[in-house]
């Protein structure tokens, strides 16, 4: 199967992009409303109530105060650039004028310099002009021409080397150039989107095609040698309202032959080549659980298991730079002990350790592995599959690769004889944010255990009685341990139920803000209840799966399908109620799946994406593949195939959202740990990691920049600070893992 990869579409103009020092004088200007050029490049200019995505350097502190950006400038420095405020990720284009216009003012008479450049290697320079500063308020303009053709622009006040301290003010910072509007100029490649990496011989093979004929239209599929191998007309979807795009339905399912470099052509278009198969998705499955090994905290990555690219240190592990998590002392106010929390996986583009986000990781492997023992797969249920240390110990590698994070959330957990004891803590992650790129045994910053919550408690309630249910044959000494600390949570979290994990605790990590824990109630009583029989668990049994689906923070579809996994352990009533819902619930995301021009089970009701939108998909198709799983009815399991075919490629666009599988694949995601864009010397994230996917919200800076007026299935950008739209996260492979899982056993 193809694994080849290529840069994803950028903007046209970017691909022109140069930049040249400009020698032009900066000069005092008194009109501060002379004309700009039309195309704005700054966001957040004027600082009327906030300071995002505008950033200092540790040693200026800044606030926006009455409307300005102020910063307090240290004395002694050695370089100019010792002393900043910047925004990055200003996309430049080559042979292109900008204009940088500003007001600012100092407390005493000082210099600051402005500089354009590249914000990474070689830092090419756009301009660079000292400024003279005095305590009145003045409009400045700088002019210069890029060079180069980039997305990480970046434009600073520089003021190192200052003798004495003085106050920096900046207003309605505006820098106007470049060809193309910002959201223009993007290209998606071919107008025919099929599966880049491989269709199943025996399931359906469908290609979606933008094209404004309002009738049918020829395609043909051909092999690697340009034969014509099958042919016929195209199906007139219409109008994709997620897209924009007009399409149509190319379905060459009855071709069955295997092979490789098939491509599907409507007139002068091609597709991407891709493969058929009697098994594409093994290596897919396995790729996919391979990530969590390579994302492994507190133990070195070897190269016998990842392979020389993602081979590193142990991270986090009490050696210099860091203190590590072996001993990691809570926020001053919160506790006054610690603990050891070392291992577990990092869970997304930090190196923050989530339980909440954990808990569904680890619960999605335990489940694979539970279901794919009922179903009698033995390659989703085996031991020696994957490459990692434990192959080969008689215990299946999903089981162990699960473990590693179990054996954290258990670690989480507050000690007896302690206030709130069997409450879990719900996150472990720096004080601040780290640079990019960061690997984890270089991180400077202190790390701090976060106040326990109710939803981290019933997390480890959850995931700790499955952990017991499934290694009881394996290991009965940690089903023990699992169990004993499930039930130690449950009560815990009955005692203190409304212990809230807020939004506003995010500087060095995420929030993971839950306000809402009926969920993880259900959920946690639903497992303990599955494990022990204990009929006092029934009455807590009440959240229901609905076409919302599922994630971290909203956990009541977990209750409904763990019930339908195990029917046998539940009463009669309650698992036929459970069935009906998620057949239902499935029925429901097959419709949204077939009423789009392309095949994605996640439609939003309100027409927009959310940040992780690839992972909704991922979770809405385990919903549909447990719907096959009761009924054995091959059009949940057809559309379980076409959600893969999304994932890989058949969407608006025309992105592969899975490393190393697709011809334009992503591979620029949002990581400290795999940062090839940003430095060589370090690789792309591992093959079969899953990309966040369209995010309308536009949450993060590159977004905002390059992305506006985009339609909702193509809010994304394969750039690395793109975080809202392309960063990595455990929970998402976890669920790309599963239904990799489920479709390599068909």
């Amino acid at each position: 199967m193809r694994r080849t990869l290529r840069a994803a579409a950028v903007p046209v103009t970017l691909a022109a992009l140069a930049a040249t020092a400009n020698t032009a004088p900066a000069t005092a200007t008194s009109d501060p409303a002379t004309p700009a050029p039309p195309y704005e490049r700054v966001l957040n200019g004027t600082f009327d109530t906030a300071k995002t995505p505008w950033w200092s350097s540790g040693g200026t502190p800044s606030t926006v105060t009455g409307g300005r950006l102020c910063a307090d400038v240290p004395a002694g420095t050695t370089n100019v650039w010792d002393s900043m405020i910047a925004e990055d990720t200003i996309p430049l284009e080559a042979d292109q004028p900008y204009t940088l216009t500003f007001t600012a003012s100092a407390s005493v008479n000082a210099t600051t310099h402005a500089v354009l450049q590249l914000g990474i290697a070689p830092h090419t320079t756009t301009f660079n002009k000292a400024i003279a500063l005095t305590p009145a308020p003045q409009t400045f303009t700088v002019t210069g021409v890029s060079k180069t053709a980039d997305l990480h622009g970046q434009l600073s006040f520089q003021q190192g080397g200052a003798a004495v301290p003085f106050t920096l003010c900046l207003d309605d910072v505006s820098l106007t150039g470049g060809a193309v509007p910002p959201g223009g100029g993007r290209s998606f490649g071919s107008p025919v989107r099929a599966n880049q990496y491989g269709y199943q011989t025996s399931g359906p093979k469908k290609a979606s095609v933008v094209n404004a004929s309002r009738r049918p239209v020829p395609w043909r599929l051909l092999d690697d040698r340009g034969r014509t191998v099958r042919s016929g007309m195209t199906r007139v979807q219409g109008d994709d309202a997620e897209s924009g795009d007009h399409v149509h339905i190319a379905d060459f399912s009855s071709y069955r032959r295997p092979g490789t470099g098939y491509t599907l052509h409507v007139g002068d278009d091609s597709s991407e080549p891709f493969d058929i198969g009697a098994d594409p998705y093994t290596a897919l499955s396995k790729d996919a659980l391979s990530y969590f090994y390579a994302a492994r905290s507190g133990t070195p990555i070897e190269a016998a298991y990842a392979g020389a690219d993602y081979a590193r240190p142990a991270g986090h592990v009490g050696v210099a730079p860091n203190k590590g998590d072996t001993d990691v002392p809570c926020l001053p106010g919160t506790c006054d002990y610690s603990l050891d929390v070392s291992g577990g996986w990092y869970d997304a583009g930090d190196q923050g350790k989530y339980v909440v986000n954990g808990a569904l990781a680890a619960w999605q492997l335990m489940d694979s592995y539970e279901r794919s023992r009922a179903q009698g797969d033995r390659r989703g249920a085996g031991d020696g599959l994957l490459s990692i240390p434990e192959n080969h110990n008689g215990v299946p590698d999903v089981l162990d690769e699960s473990r590693w994070e179990m054996e954290f959330l258990l670690s989480m957990q507050v000690p007896a004889r302690q206030p709130l004891a069997g409450m879990v803590h719900h996150k472990i992650h720096d004080l601040a944010w780290t640079a990019l790129p960061t690997r984890p045994d270089q991180d400077p910053q202190p790390r701090y255990l976060h106040a326990p919550s109710t939803a981290a408690t019933l997390n480890l309630a959850a995931a700790g009685a499955q952990c017991a249910r499934v290694w009881a044959r394996y290991d009965k000494a940690f089903a023990a341990r699992c169990l004993t600390a499930a039930t130690t949570a449950w009560h815990a979290a009955l005692t203190h139920p409304d212990l809230l994990a807020p939004d506003s605790d995010s500087v060095g990590g995420g929030a993971y803000d839950d306000t809402r824990v009926a969920d993880e109630f259900s959920w946690a009583a639903t497992e303990l209840y599955a494990t022990t029989g204990d009929r006092t668990y029934l009455r807590h049994i009440d959240a229901r799966i609905s076409t919302d689906g599922f994630s971290w923070r909203d956990t009541d579809g977990l209750t409904d399908l763990t019930i339908a996994r195990l029917p046998g352990r539940f009463p009669a009533p309650m698992a036929a109620a459970a069935r009906e819902r998620v057949t239902a619930v499935a029925d429901a995301f097959v419709r949204d799946e077939q009423r789009q021009g392309y095949p994605n089970p996640y439609l939003p009701a309100d027409g927009g994406y959310v940040w992780g939108s690839s992972s909704a998909a991922a979770n809405n198709a385990v919903v549909i593949a447990t719907a096959y799983d009761l009924t054995h009815r091959a059009r949940y399991r057809d559309a379980v195939l076409e959600s893969l075919d999304y994932l890989l490629g058949r969407n608006a666009l025309n992105q592969s959202f899975v490393t190393g599988y697709g011809e334009r694949a992503s591979h620029n995601q949002h990581t400290r740990i795999w940062a090839h864009e940003l430095d060589p010397a370090l690789p792309n994230p591992p093959k079969g990691s899953l990309a966040g996917g369209p995010d309308s919200a536009l949450q993060d800076p590159v977004a905002q920049q390059n992305l506006p007026g985009c339609a909702p299935a193509t809010c994304y950008i394969d750039e690395i600070f793109a975080y809202s739209t392309n960063e990595v996260a455990i929970n998402w492979n976890s669920a790309l893992a599963w239904v990799a899982t489920f479709a390599a056993a068909r």
